[in-house]
């Protein structure tokens, strides 16, 4: 089918990617990819306008894909507390959120597999990508909320026509009502299925090409469950592998202190540790038990990098300075501007460096939690 297989990162065993899995069948935990040979500049499909002009590195098995246009959105200069900074704005894809390139990949594959019915578990944007692109590809799509997601995204989710189940509880607790749905409906889900981060490491593919085939010193990124922070990391060292860069950028996840995860784990040296979640405004990356959290440690370790938690006042305050400079996010967004701030202040980021902040899900998504905010 293609040049590559899913692997079980722990055990090293493998299976054809023929045939759709979302979890290793030898252990019951999740399964990435066998590594891809990487991208070159002639590899590029000028043609193309969005993501697919890298398809030589996207492997799915055919050529015949369908899009909405996804992928190779704005890369705008612009200040941020004194420092000359490239925003990339994730915001603007036809969802609404970053999630649509995952989303893209992912159903393209499983459409070519003939996978017909999906199931998803998700706080809001993977659940209106993943209703988006249901649509469009012609997929059954069932798609498991939190009764707390913001109305907006459940709005969009069931205007898309999928089947929208609002589930008591946390946000563990609709992962724990999908995998037991999963017996009977194919699991797609974007924490799990590996091919949705073959779609988010063209973000670093786009990021190489916009800035004239070179990369940048940073790169900063809300951080939930990981699956920007690790496509880019992938995006990158494909790069590298293919001798297109002699770098990798510096990537800095970053979470909000109510839902801090990832923070916690790096904090105890690589460990996952148990830190239960509470209310924030950057309902977006509130992740209690991320998945991959060897991949996320290794993506900010390896480059050089860092995840770094910040208070919410922090990020009220960088979602102002964002709308200020005529940039509506969600707050979730503004999650790494508030941490921009945080490392520009400490001298870790210097205000000479080029460094990219990404922008991933668009201020209407959350106008109800963005009224309350101004209000108080």
């Amino acid at each position: 089918m293609t040049n590559v297989e899913y692997i079980n990162p722990r055990s090293g065993a493998r299976w054809s990617s023929d045939v759709p899995i979302w979890c290793a069948p030898d252990d019951g935990s999740y399964v990435n990819l066998t590594q891809g040979s990487g991208l070159k500049q002639e590899d590029i499909v000028h043609r193309e306008i969005g993501l697919w002009r890298y398809r030589k590195a996207i492997r799915i098995p055919g050529a015949d894909t369908s899009t909405l246009g996804e992928g190779w959105t704005p890369l705008v200069a612009s200040d941020w507390d004194g420092a000359n900074i490239l925003i990339k704005c994730e915001h603007m894809m036809p969802s609404g959120s970053f999630k649509d390139r995952g989303t893209a990949v992912l159903f393209n594959y499983l459409k070519q597999c003939g996978t017909t019915e999906i199931l998803e578990d998700s706080s809001g944007n993977a659940g209106a990508s993943y209703a988006t692109y249901a649509a469009a590809l012609g997929l059954d799509c069932r798609i498991m909320v939190p009764v707390s997601a913001p109305a907006g995204k459940k709005t969009q989710i069931a205007a898309m026509g999928a089947r929208i189940e609002a589930i008591e509880g946390s946000r563990e607790d609709v992962a724990a009502a999908a995998m037991k749905a999963a017996e009977v409906t194919f699991y797609a889900s974007h924490n799990w299925q590996p091919f949705f981060i073959e779609g988010t490491k063209t973000l670093a593919f786009e990021i190489w090409e916009q800035l004239g085939f070179s990369v940048p010193d940073n790169v900063v990124v809300p951080l939930g469950y990981g699956s920007n922070v690790i496509g880019l990391h992938l995006g990158f060292l494909e790069l590298q592998a293919a001798g297109a860069i002699d770098r990798l950028p510096r990537i800095f996840g970053a979470q909000a202190a109510n839902c801090a995860a990832l923070y916690a784990a790096w904090e105890a040296g690589g460990t996952a540790v148990d830190f239960p979640i509470s209310a924030t405004l950057a309902d977006g990356i509130a992740s209690e038990k991320p998945v991959r959290v060897a991949e996320v440690m290794t993506a900010t370790r390896q480059t050089g990098g860092a995840i770094v938690a910040v208070d919410e006042d922090e990020i009220a305050a960088s979602f102002r300075q964002l709308a200020g400079a005529g940039f509506f996010v969600e707050p979730t967004s503004a999650t790494a501007g508030a941490v921009l701030s945080r490392l520009i202040a400490a001298g870790i980021i210097g205000r000479d460096e080029a460094t990219v902040l990404v922008l991933t899900g668009h201020g209407l998504k959350a106008v109800d939690k963005i009224a309350r905010m101004s209000e108080s």
